[in-house]
């Protein structure tokens, strides 16, 4: 915990970017009955009763120090989807940068087996060597401010 916390507290560095990393699934719902509009001293009303319409997938990079944020939405979030999009982090959205500390939790997929899975061994270690990987602990993705930004 005290290393994240730690990461923090350093400051703003273009060459050496902060990055926190987390990604979601989300239901998405659609209305089976039309609600009942708005009456004078009445508000609109809607029923609780939704039909499932698929699941989205949300890829976050914040970067807390800059205030910015990326998402990203897929149909699904495989290793291969993880390591790609930790390819679009290094080379689109932070091609200056000479290394970015990158913050996220220990899903199994948050790994660099993954890039070597998606990639060539080359292209998978140029994209590692790029990243100084840092794990929230176990019971403490709280501590990933791209978890909260999710959650907002």
């Amino acid at each position: 915990m005290e290393d994240v916390l730690d990461i923090y507290q350093g400051g703003y560095d273009e060459e050496s970017p902060l990055i926190c990393m987390d990604e979601s699934s989300k239901q998405q719902i659609k209305e089976v009955r039309q609600p009942l509009p708005a009456k004078p001293g009445s508000v609109e009303k809607y029923d609780t009763e939704y039909e499932r319409n698929g699941v989205s997938h949300l890829f976050m990079f914040f970067d807390p120090l800059a205030g910015q944020r990326h998402v990203t939405v897929g149909d699904q979030r495989t290793a291969v989807d993880w390591a790609r999009q930790v390819k679009h982090l290094v080379a689109v959205l932070y091609p200056q940068a000479e290394r970015i500390t990158l913050v996220m939790d220990n899903l199994n997929t948050h790994a660099g087996a993954s890039l070597y899975k998606a990639f060539p061994p080359e292209e998978a270690r140029r994209i590692l060597e790029k990243l100084a990987i840092h794990y929230t602990p176990k019971h403490g993705s709280w501590l990933n401010m791209a978890e909260v930004e999710l959650s907002i």
